[in-house]
């Protein structure tokens, strides 16, 4: 497939925000099935976010990571707390699919996660681990006021589109709210930058190593910089970048599960872009809607058709083999699916 017979489709999703007529969200439902079965990834207009919070969104993120970084070291967590800081080249995305890539923790991005608390859910017994409090840098004053705004919209937009989801799988309309009542979800803010001197720009840099996303679905905010990559069904791998106004959104392995692959989770990664021997920065944010972590997740019985490739998983057992091996480097045996997806386009 060349570069230009490959297309993420734009899908306006406002009748789903403004609640449009029934033709008009069948349309959008149709689309999205679409673009699911055929791309499994898709850029969204219509989501509803104002300018004005995707802005003040942005400049917290500018604002914390051009602190010094021994002062951003001062917020990491251990590996099996997904908040806070993670410094450049210690993590590897592809172990998350046990995949042994050639330079382990190598990605050389940073990033920053915030996500929901269990105190949110006081009705709920959860993990203090799974739903740890979030860490606020004193450093940047402007940063929780610039996130907390966008986290919420984001989460708004996520299950915004599990409503369509339903839709376009003939589902009930209210089928996943029983699977993200009190959902997992984590707002990962990406930098892809080093100051000079910090790394060897040779061709074994990853700015992030080839993964699938985790849970249900992920709402991507992203620069118009070039370094995001998708793997096609045929094997070959394309540039992606948002349209203006645009969200990216894609699939995660819990889709996959329930859909028995009528709908993929997305195999993606980030290739340092690099202008006059130099990485031209890159920013991005994800969303991740992940599920309820008591949540068992079984193939939808209108898509095991001859029998379902997945066992029955929890989102706790699930997410806790992915975090080892991405924060913790340990390879995740239970991706067999994914990583031979990946092998089959080369990657070792």
């Amino acid at each position: 497939m060349s570069e230009s017979d490959f297309v993420v489709p734009l899908v306006d999703i406002s009748p789903y925000v403004r609640r449009g007529t029934d033709e008009e969200r069948a349309e959008v439902a149709r689309k999205i099935d679409k673009a699911c079965r055929e791309v499994g990834f898709i850029q969204i207009l219509g989501h509803g976010i104002p300018p004005e919070i995707t802005d003040a969104f942005t400049a917290a993120m500018d604002q914390f990571f051009a602190l010094p970084l021994d002062t951003k070291k001062a917020y990491r967590t251990p590996p099996r707390i997904n908040r806070g800081y993670a410094p450049p080249k210690t993590e590897s995305l592809s172990l998350s699919l046990g995949v042994e890539a050639a330079n382990r923790m190598n990605d050389f991005f940073e990033a920053f996660n915030v996500g929901v608390a269990a105190a949110q859910y006081p009705d709920h017994d959860l993990p203090a681990d799974d739903y740890a409090d979030n860490l606020w840098p004193s450093e940047a004053p402007e940063f929780k006021a610039g996130v907390e705004p966008y986290f919420a919209e984001a989460a708004r937009v996520a299950r915004t589109l599990t409503r369509v989801f339903a839709d376009a799988l003939d589902l009930e309309p209210d089928f996943f709210e029983r699977f993200t009542d009190h959902s997992l979800d984590v707002l990962r803010m990406n930098n892809y930058a080093l100051p000079p001197g910090e790394v060897e720009l040779d061709g074994e840099l990853t700015g992030m190593g080839e993964h699938t996303d985790y849970g249900i679905v992920t709402v991507l905010w992203a620069d118009q910089v070039k370094g995001l990559q998708v793997l096609a069904h045929d094997g070959t791998w394309h540039d992606v970048s948002p349209a203006d106004g645009a969200l990216l959104v894609n699939l995660g392995d819990l889709m996959a599960r329930w859909t028995n692959e009528r709908w993929m989770s997305t195999l993606h990664r980030v290739k340092p872009p690099i202008v006059d021997g130099t990485i031209e920065r890159r920013r991005s944010a994800a969303y991740f809607h992940d599920g309820n972590i008591d949540a068992t997740i079984s193939t939808l019985p209108s898509c095991v058709g001859a029998g379902s490739r997945y066992s029955p998983v929890t989102v706790a057992d699930h997410i806790a083999g992915k975090l080892a091996g991405s924060r913790a480097g340990v390879a995740n045996a239970a991706a067999g699916r994914e990583a031979a997806r990946l092998r089959s386009a080369g990657v070792r």
